[in-house]
């Protein structure tokens, strides 16, 4: 049985530095369709925020846009301590925290986002509890996730297939938003990706819980065109 994407351990030591992160990153250079961060940045630009709450912001390229192009001030909590100085030398306030028992009061954000990692959370009710809380009344979360069918042609090559088991993902995220959040709306960005076969090795080397099969990954010719899935959601509170 794979490991769960919201395994503690294994999110602890996915995320102690950025190798791994920057090559599943890089293979989006050839994507097709609207870029998600856009998307996030106009959700957000509806409500002016004038203070944001970034969970999970990786190596921190969205709280710097966010701080940019919103004008807002931006505050980033991650578990990760290498995640944190990343985001901090961009010149973003940032924290060690964990989004399932965040440090702030009630109604401290305007806004809050959440990208690509409301599925390691362990318990992602209580986390969106706890971004619920934390945000001002008439608070907006934007929260970004995929489908369980993203990337399908190149994971089938694997063996694996689609299975709707994501803790948050497109197939689930709207329900699950929607035990806290009195409105959530949902943005689907559909387009495709190209891999070539040594991209697609490295791609799936680099998988959180399916590296282990990059060594039965076939040899093939030519571009491999996968479809690419993921959901912008938006909730208000």
């Amino acid at each position: 049985m794979r490991p769960k994407l919201n395994d503690p351990e294994l999110v602890r030591q996915e995320y102690e530095d950025e190798s791994r992160f920057k090559v599943r990153q890089s293979v989006w250079s050839s994507a097709t369709g609207p870029d998600a961060h856009d998307v996030v940045l106009e959700v957000l630009t509806q409500v002016t925020p004038a203070r944001v709450l970034e969970v999970g912001p990786g190596q921190g390229e969205l709280s710097e846009r966010m701080a940019r192009d919103l004008g807002a001030a931006v505050v980033a909590v991650d578990q990760s301590q290498r995640m944190v100085e990343l985001t901090r030398s961009r010149g973003i306030e940032a924290i060690v925290g964990d989004v399932q028992e965040l440090p702030f009061e009630d109604g401290s954000f305007d806004a809050a986002v959440a990208a690509w990692m409301l599925y390691h959370v362990p318990d992602v009710d209580r986390a969106i509890a706890e971004l619920h809380r934390v945000l001002r009344p008439g608070g907006r979360l934007v929260a970004v996730t995929n489908s369980a069918w993203n990337l399908a042609e190149l994971w089938s090559l694997v063996g694996e297939t689609p299975k709707a088991d994501y803790a948050f993902g497109r197939e689930n995220g709207k329900e699950v938003l929607g035990r806290q959040f009195a409105r959530v709306q949902a943005h689907d960005i559909d387009g495709d990706v190209t891999f070539d076969y040594e991209t697609a090795r490295a791609y799936v080397t680099a998988s959180p819980v399916r590296g282990h099969k990059a060594g039965i990954l076939p040899q093939f010719d030519g571009p491999l065109v996968a479809r690419r899935q993921v959901t912008v959601f938006v909730a208000d509170k």
